[in-house]
């Protein structure tokens, strides 16, 4: 028997409900059951792929294809449940889907409407492609009492009366703000939170409560009595220092023992053994690195979610604090390199689109390169890699990418087709923005003998990908020749996947965004291997 818990959001936004509903996802898991995650977006794109990194953060990518919210990237990390294209929707796709089968005449000539063909699209979308999990675990995106997210809470609410209030959970995570002046913490916001959700029908079994300080007995009683639910189903959600002590957090104050009590099932004690020694590695690091993220998006953190992340998991891997300079990739254009980048002990390029501050990327990869300081590039960070050392190892005149205008060499080009599953995709530069990149899990073979292999210890791996542009291979034998090596390709040979240079410490780049499939617990090796550099590096500063 599969049970829902529905998750919903109240008072302001960014409260964590993606950590929120990733945590709960461990905790059940650590309990013995399988779980799903999914996401509930009322935005009306249809995807967050052609999105501004500075509206809505990174875009994060499943084995699929599937361009998603980033939250899916937090369920991924805390329950190592790979994501699918079923676990995120939007109004968007919703009311696209519907309108595509009014247009087919699917409806049978009935008038449209949000309830019940909306509403009806979307519990399709919570229930299906399911198979033998325990708990589906479903987030709705936004705050209760946004006008774009009253068809999904209309959804859900339906969903109780049609699956049984006794198989579905609504968790409501809301904030208790604390007012230094009056000395206390505020319930008035959860109340009306709460008088919201009853407003469109819904009851909240569960109430999690954000708050920088503990919640007295006091408040918790009042809170259950205004709120109509039991006080033992009030959990205080408190600050913590590290996203990855959120699930021992929540189990100590009781939060998947109610979620058991409800479903009136008997498991076994969760086993967070792992979470504790994470959390030891975190607290108690045995050194520290400096790294420096060069990026164009380092206005908002979010945006490189993913990445910090990985490279938090590659601290973890060996032992020490990682600790992220994020340098904007513009101020190398009228700046040197050198102050912003001395003493570092890696550098970090990762991906992006648009000309705007790639001669800056260009320009921290020759600082790494010339100063022989681990480098490691990610999707443009390779291809600016792969420029500048065109330019300046190997002579080639007027190197650069046609994604920012025609150039006389151009080593970097538009991706027009390629293989997936045995199949030709192809692309013009006349194609929509939306979902017309090489997406997903793509194979790659890689050179024997060559230092990526080392790491990956195999002759093949898969990795997710996100971009339009690729390496031009017609320059491999000039870059060769200057000690820049194409170590791995697409399965055909014809796409590069990844570069290095031999004669270096440290220096990769690869086309992919290998950031997405790291964990916790199985830290990605490249982010392993480019701390491990960094540590080698900060002996030598």
């Amino acid at each position: 028997m599969t049970r829902y818990i529905f998750i919903t959001g109240g008072v302001v936004s960014s409260l964590g409900k993606g950590i929120a509903s990733a945590a709960l996802g461990a905790l059940l898991q650590a309990r013995g059951f399988k779980v799903r995650l999914r996401k509930l977006d009322p935005y009306l794109n249809v995807d967050p792929g052609t999105m501004s990194p500075y509206q809505h953060g990174e875009v994060y990518v499943t084995d699929d294809g599937a361009e998603t919210d980033l939250d899916l990237g937090h369920y991924e990390r805390f329950t190592g449940v790979s994501s699918q294209q079923s676990d995120n929707v939007t109004t968007g796709r919703i009311y696209s889907d519907v309108i595509a089968k009014e247009r087919r005449g699917d409806y049978l000539g009935a008038t449209i409407q949000v309830i019940p063909h909306v509403t009806e699209a979307i519990k399709k979308f919570v229930i299906n492609d399911l198979t033998d999990e325990e708990f589906v675990l479903c987030e709705i995106g936004g705050t209760v009492g946004d006008i774009e997210g009253l068809p999904f809470l209309e959804a859900i609410r339906q969903l109780g009366n049609d699956l049984g209030r006794a198989n579905c959970m609504y968790l409501h995570l809301t904030l208790l703000p604390y007012i230094p002046t009056a000395g206390e913490l505020k319930t008035k916001p959860t109340q009306h939170s709460v008088k919201e959700l009853l407003s469109v029908g819904i009851q909240p079994d569960l109430l999690l409560c954000r708050a920088e300080r503990d919640l007295p007995e006091g408040e918790r009683e009042k809170i259950a009595l205004f709120c109509n639910v039991q006080q033992s189903s009030v959990i205080p959600a408190l600050d913590v220092s590290s996203i990855y002590q959120v699930p021992i957090s929540y189990h100590n104050q009781g939060l998947d023992d109610e979620v058991c009590r409800f479903f009136n099932v008997d498991p076994q004690q969760p086993d967070l053994a792992r979470w504790y020694d994470i959390m030891e590695r975190v607290t108690r690091p045995e050194g520290e690195v400096s790294i420096a993220v060069v990026g164009k998006y380092t206005g908002l953190l979010d945006a490189y979610k993913s990445l910090s992340e990985a490279l938090a998991h590659g601290g973890i891997a060996n032992n020490v604090r990682v600790n992220l300079n994020w340098i904007d990739s513009e101020i190398f254009e009228n700046e040197d390199t050198f102050q912003h980048l001395q003493g570092v002990h890696g550098i970090l390029v990762p991906g992006g689109f648009g000309e705007r501050g790639v001669e800056g990327k260009i320009a921290a990869a020759s600082f790494a390169r010339e100063h022989r300081v681990p480098f490691f590039g990610i999707c443009l960070g390779m291809q600016m890699a792969v420029v500048e050392a065109a330019r300046n190892l190997a002579g080639i005149r007027g190197a650069g990418s046609t994604e920012f205008g025609q150039c006389q060499n151009p080593i970097v080009g538009l991706l027009t087709e390629w293989e997936r599953d045995g199949l030709v995709e192809m692309r013009s530069t006349e194609s929509n923005m939306g979902g017309t990149m090489r997406l997903g899990a793509y194979e790659a073979l890689v050179q024997k003998n060559s230092r990526i292999h080392k790491i990956y210890g195999t002759d093949r791996i898969s990795e997710r990908h996100r971009h339009r542009y690729e390496v031009n291979l017609a320059y491999e034998q000039d870059l060769a020749s200057k000690g820049m090596v194409f170590s791995a390709k697409s399965p055909n040979g014809i796409l590069p996947e990844v570069v290095e240079i031999p004669d270096h410490p440290w220096f990769f780049g690869v086309q992919f965004h290998p950031e997405l499939k790291s964990r916790p617990f199985e830290p990605h090796p490249l982010f392993t291997a480019f701390v491990g550099a960094a540590v080698d590096q900060s002996r030598l500063v």
